[in-house]
């Protein structure tokens, strides 16, 4: 499953948002959220807090107050539950192709990534035995999973 990036950032502000209509929390515990629920692979500090940054601006967030070492709690505003309410069905998709990926990695998806990405990496340096090998073995996956999926090649 690929998401683009500018509804991939919009879909992870409503998740926020939506942690936080549960209960106020610091950034660090919305990242772990992110990640125990939806599945969200190690959200970035750099990710989440130019989010939690972009919705205090907008008032759809606030500063509840410190937490433990001087942690900024954050909680969701009136304006940030009408933003949802209006947002619903977004949110709805948000959390529906969040399910989709954490299910997808826990399929294996994280490693066929890896793997894919380390072929990107190697290929300028891999001979044509190799080049052979490779083409081989994605094609049998491919039809393999082709057959799980469709039950055909």
């Amino acid at each position: 499953m690929y998401l683009e990036r500018p509804k991939f950032k919009g879909h992870l502000k409503l998740l926020i948002l939506s942690l936080l209509e549960e209960e106020p929390m610091h950034g660090y515990a919305i990242m772990q959220k992110l990640s125990e629920r939806f599945g969200i692979p190690t959200p970035s500090a750099g990710a989440i807090y130019p989010i939690l940054a972009s919705l205090r601006r907008s008032r759809l967030i606030e500063v509840a107050g410190e937490g433990e070492r001087d942690k900024k709690v954050y909680r969701i505003t009136e304006k940030g539950l009408e933003y949802l309410e209006l947002h619903e069905e977004e949110l709805q998709e948000a959390i529906t192709k969040a399910e989709l990926f954490k299910e997808f990695v826990e399929l294996g998806g994280r490693e066929v990534g890896s793997a894919l990405h380390l072929v990107l990496e190697s290929l300028p340096e891999l001979s044509d035995e190799q080049k052979k090998e490779l083409s081989h073995a994605m094609r049998e996956f491919a039809r393999r999973v082709k057959l799980i999926l469709l039950g055909g090649d």
